[in-house]
């Protein structure tokens, strides 16, 4: 990849991880007599001339553009003014994503033209054409008035697809994954491009990409790109939407008779879960009891009801939060089963266990069709009702008393695939994610249907009209129920999947046992070290009760849940960080707080650490009556047991030592922060992709 002849400058940009994933194995060289930014050689190797050596962000800036141009003269050799025009649209795009700069400072004319949400029309395309000529390794192009309506046409096609990995991977979900300018990251504070030099425990929430996840979305970018500049742009979409669909039933050991449907989150699969419900056969109402919702997605509870859950779906749709979907019946119930006590002390199984019965007989015995949960795990770990429960609550009992439909609320995905086979063997529907344990990106789900359900798709009754906002026809599996969702493609859902999948393929490639050994040595360090500081009260960790399984890892309580002591708690007991102040830690975690703590203080070091960690949970705690404290998690995941790119060649036992060490920095920084909690309290600082003033590549976690 890198030649003899580059700078030390040009080095520091190529170790970004971001650009070293999209280079690969491309000869990049220096030529400082040429006066282009840029030239492509036939071989595709990539000449950066002397324009090209300013700043920092306009190197980058230039590279990037130069990797897009060669990348799809490769893939589209016959289609070079229009590859040329698409290359231009992802430079603009990142180079604003990359720097947050107003738009009259780009370092070409071209960049705000090309960076606009809508497609420049001919006149101007052809104005631009001269700045973007001299880079093109082809000449003689038409550049006649009717080339650049040919071109424009074409462009109005392609220009929802342009742009970087990382732009797209924000489309596709909710205005939770729109990247803040100003921090370079997303509601749930992590990043669509790598970011190895933050220390991240976030699974039990989200999880920027690691490089391998980031070149699985980056090649099915290209693979989209590439067909449709072919004009096979929908067939190849297609193609992914099926391999997605396809991976996920292998790795889970779907059949043929069985269908996944693709999501952009958990809660919309429960939305479909309660959509197939409607179609079971009798057309009763459904009532929908629902496990701890206050302990799953937020917007759990309306999309149970069908109704929006957000003011805005994930086909860019405007919304009304709250009201009921088309198509959605409004006699719905929904009837919550709580898992932890007013205290907030986690709930005897056998109580849940008897409730969630007794509700499901009770609605049964009303002629009610039910959709029962079992959740499994919850944002802090419990999983309910038991196996023995749920099959008392769906024993036949005659034709008047139909069997419930249950779905298993797996969005956490800390189980092995086999009892997901097995939960689909006992015609259950399964709620998954490839954005919780296997660290993939925030807004992947898939909902795994059972023969059974999935017949349901063949009958004449169709799936409620309102759900042609939410989800495009390729994602579901074909079946008349279906033709009434539109036709299109879920481009952001597609890149996310297909990062999550190349952690899903990592993680396979690691045995059982060792996956187990790996995870139970992890955890046990980090419950010890929580537990021996003073300022955390570690929740009881509750192993996953489940059968019997060899070398079974899922039974590992693998979300570790911690309660911190308020800064001003000074009675000698211990009194937890209220959930709005919990919050306050959490972003300050994740931001470099050098310049507001202490230059004295024996922990100032980590004040530059960036540490990503779980959200916190909303629980009730004894010593904070009449309020809501804030449980932060350490959550073990995929990429814990399977290892980053950046690990390659790194002892596995030396590596897991690093990740305890990583765990004690970020509880060392919690420290410092309650030291100096008025201090930060004043400066209120925000999160931040990098640490302020630090190149990406100096920033790794000891």
């Amino acid at each position: 990849m890198f030649a003899h002849t580059l700078t030390q400058e040009l080095l520091r940009v190529l170790e970004r991880p971001d650009l070293r994933v999209i280079a690969g194995e491309r000869q990049i060289m220096l030529d400082p007599g040429l006066d282009l930014p840029f030239r492509i050689l036939p071989t595709g190797a990539v000449v950066l001339g002397l324009p090209a050596q300013g700043q920092q962000e306009e190197t980058a800036f230039f590279l990037r553009h130069a990797l897009e141009l060669a990348a799809l003269l490769e893939l589209a050799p016959d289609a070079s003014l229009c590859a040329g025009f698409c290359a231009a649209r992802t430079a603009a795009l990142f180079w604003y994503l990359d720097t947050g700069r107003a738009e009259t400072d780009a370092p070409a004319a071209w960049v705000p033209d090309m960076a606009r949400a809508d497609v420049p029309g001919p006149a101007a395309l052809r104005a631009i054409w001269p700045g973007l000529a001299p880079l093109q390794p082809v000449s003689g192009h038409d550049t006649g008035a009717d080339a650049f309506v040919t071109l424009h046409a074409r462009l109005l096609a392609l220009w929802p697809m342009l742009g970087p990995t990382e732009n797209l991977m924000a489309t596709g979900g909710d205005a939770r994954l729109a990247v803040d300018p100003a921090t370079g990251l997303n509601h749930y504070g992590c990043s669509h491009r790598p970011r190895p030099w933050a220390i991240t425990f976030a699974s039990s929430t989200a999880s920027s990409l690691s490089e391998r996840g980031f070149a699985g979305a980056e090649k099915a970018r290209l693979s989209l790109l590439a067909g449709a500049l072919q004009g096979r742009g929908d067939a190849t979409a297609c193609q992914l939407d099926g391999d997605i669909q396809n991976r996920i039933a292998a790795h889970f050991g779907l059949t043929q008779a069985e269908g996944v449907v693709l999501a952009p989150s958990g809660t919309d699969c429960e939305l479909y879960a309660l959509a197939l419900a409607s179609l079971a056969p009798g057309g009763r109402p459904v009532s929908n009891i629902l496990l701890a919702p206050e302990e799953t997605g937020s917007g759990v509870p309306f999309a149970a009801r069908g109704c929006h859950f957000a003011n805005d779906t994930a086909l860019g749709h405007r919304v009304t939060k709250g009201e009921r979907i088309e198509g959605f019946a409004d006699d719905t119930l929904v009837i919550n089963v709580p898992m932890r006590d007013v205290a907030g002390h986690v709930r005897p199984p056998a109580d849940v266990d008897a409730e969630a019965c007794r509700l499901t007989w009770g609605m049964r015995h009303a002629g009610q069709h039910v959709l029962l949960h079992r959740l499994d795990l919850s944002k802090t770990g419990l999983l309910a009702p038991s196996l023995a429960a749920l099959e008392h609550a769906c024993a036949t009992e005659g034709e008047d008393s139909p069997r419930p439909d249950v779905v298993v609320d797996a969005c956490q995905a800390r189980l092995d695939p086999v009892r997901v086979r097995a939960y689909l063997d006992m015609g259950w529907m399964v709620m998954v994610t490839g954005s919780k344990f296997f660290t993939g990106p925030p807004f992947c789900g898939a909902l795994l249907l059972p023969a059974g359900v999935r017949r349901r798709l063949d009958g004449a009754r169709s799936l409620p009209a309102g759900l042609g906002d939410y989800s495009y026809r390729h994602a579901w599996p074909a079946g008349r129920a279906c033709d009434m969702l539109p036709e299109g493609h879920n481009i952001g859902l597609i890149l996310r999947w297909q990062a999550a999948l190349a952690e899903m393929a990592a993680l396979s490639a690691i045995p059982r046992a060792l996956i187990h050994d790996r995870l139970r040595g992890f955890l046990s360090a980090v419950a010890d070290r929580i537990t021996a500081d003073p300022a955390l009260e570690l929740l009881p960790p509750v192993a996953p009760a489940r059968p019997p399984l060899d070398d079974a890892w899922d039974s590992l309580p693998t979300i570790l849940s911690f309660f911190v002591r308020a800064p001003d708690s000074t009675d000698g007991g211990f009194r937890p960080l209220a959930l709005l102040q919990a919050r306050m830690l959490y972003a300050w975690l994740n931001t470099d707080l050098s310049g507001l703590v202490p230059d004295d203080d024996p922990d100032a070091g980590l004040a530059a650490v960036l540490c990503h960690v779980g959200q916190p949970v909303p629980l009730a705690h004894p010593s904070l009556p009449g309020e809501i404290a804030g449980a932060l998690r350490i959550s073990a995941g995929a990429r814990l047991v399977s290892g980053e790119p950046s690990h390659a060649g790194m002892d596995p036992g030396e590596r897991l030592q690093r990740e305890v060490r990583n765990v004690s920095q970020i509880l060392g920084k919690i420290s410092l922060i309650l030291r100096h909690w008025s201090r930060l309290e004043r400066a209120a600082p925000v999160q931040t992709y990098l640490p302020r003033g630090w190149q990406a590549q100096a920033v790794l976690p000891a």
